[in-house]
């Protein structure tokens, strides 16, 4: 009968835990019991091999499936055709504790050359531009390739010399209790190359700083926030390595008369209690530079919308446009006259709740309410 701990114990779990629960409770254990963390503890090592064997089993759903039913001996004498341990499945098994444990991650075989940084420019705009749309000229301080040896810093006539420490590759593989494992190398940092005797315009960088102007082209219905890319006008890269990005971002400035909702336009108007009373019209100015006329019908209430259509702001890339929103707010007369105040009061003499249906219909629901309380 076999002495081995229950794999789901081992990796103090319960019996139904998924994916995520097994490789979370892995990671911890694994990272606890690892040889380097417990130099000198020789059991430290026969615990982190239990943890692997009993994550390689119950990771994959067959494994698992036969250690349900049959325990340790679906694995025993060749059952289901393999060893636990370190067998092939480790490396992607334990890869992704590597970094957690000692900040290592792939790298390929090791050339100097490394992307350069991406670059972010804020820019802001009218909302007029950004229903026109425009090409803006900006100007940045940005890295570039070093002219004098050609980004490969090193001085002209000379060249990079391979890392003798790593022989090129980038990295140095190191012996570490039962396994091997792979670093850095501390001597040309992961790059494979060595330069003994840099470029004095670039200190051996492989790029230097330069200012840059560039045409940035906006497109008509942009939005606050909308980003831009341009390729290859970010940081030249290191020792010759390709350029990054440039993103920009835009920002739109607040306007005089328009709010904007998505491409909606959104204008607010004061009018006379008069106006309001009567009816009439009113223009409005347009986005475009243009004007267009509001007509307000008699008995038209504060806060009432009034729809212009196709009078808003360019979808981004269609050929759609939004509406223009006119609400009306009633402006309550202020400073008036004695002559004024006359005329008022004698046309609230002469009101009634059928010029004011609201305010009548609510002071009855008033009324009621107080008289069914009273009873």
């Amino acid at each position: 009968m076999s002495t081995k701990r229950c794999y789901y114990e081992t990796l103090e779990v319960e019996r139904d835990a998924d994916e995520t629960r097994l490789k979370a409770a892995f990671r911890k254990l694994a990272m606890k019991w690892h040889p380097d963390k417990n130099p000198g503890d020789a059991s430290s090592e026969v615990k982190f091999k239990e943890i692997n064997e009993a994550y390689e089993v119950l990771r994959d759903a067959d494994k698992r499936a036969a250690y349900d039913r049959y325990g340790h001996a679906a694995f025993e004498q060749g059952g289901m055709g393999g060893q636990h341990g370190f067998g092939a499945g480790f490396a992607s098994s334990f890869s992704d504790i590597f970094e957690d444990l000692f900040g290592m991650a792939a790298q390929r075989r090791g050339t100097g050359r490394e992307r350069g940084a991406d670059l972010r420019y804020n820019m802001e705009i009218t909302l007029e531009e950004a229903f026109l749309g425009k090409t803006a000229q900006i100007e940045i301080p940005v890295s570039v390739t070093c002219e004098s040896c050609s980004g490969a810093g090193a001085k002209a006539g000379t060249k990079p010399k391979t890392c003798a420490t790593c022989g090129g590759a980038g990295r140095v593989r190191q012996a570490q209790g039962f396994f091997t494992l792979e670093r850095t190398c501390p001597g040309c940092h992961g790059r494979g190359q060595m330069i003994e005797d840099p470029c004095p315009s670039c200190s051996g960088s492989g790029r230097v700083t330069r200012d840059r102007t560039l045409s940035v082209n906006i497109p008509p219905g942009v939005e606050d926030g909308t980003r831009i890319r341009l390729a290859g006008e970010g940081e030249a890269g290191l020792r010759g390595g390709p350029p990054g990005d440039l993103y920009i971002f835009l920002s739109l400035t607040q306007h005089e008369f328009f709010q904007r909702d998505g491409a909606d336009l959104h204008c607010r108007v004061p009018i006379s209690m008069v106006t309001a009373a009567l009816g009439g019209e009113f223009e409005v100015p347009t986005i475009d530079k243009g004007k267009t006329k509001v007509k307000i019908p008699a008995g038209t209430q504060s806060a009432r919308r009034f729809r212009i259509a196709a009078k808003g702001m360019p979808v981004l890339r269609s050929r759609q446009t939004g509406d223009m929103y006119v609400q009306v707010v009633v402006e309550t007369p202020q400073n008036l006259t004695k002559k004024q105040q006359e005329l008022l009061a004698e046309f609230e003499k002469l009101s009634s709740g059928a010029t004011q249906p609201e305010a009548a219909g609510f002071f009855t629901k008033v009324k009621d309410f107080f008289g069914k309380a009273a009873s």
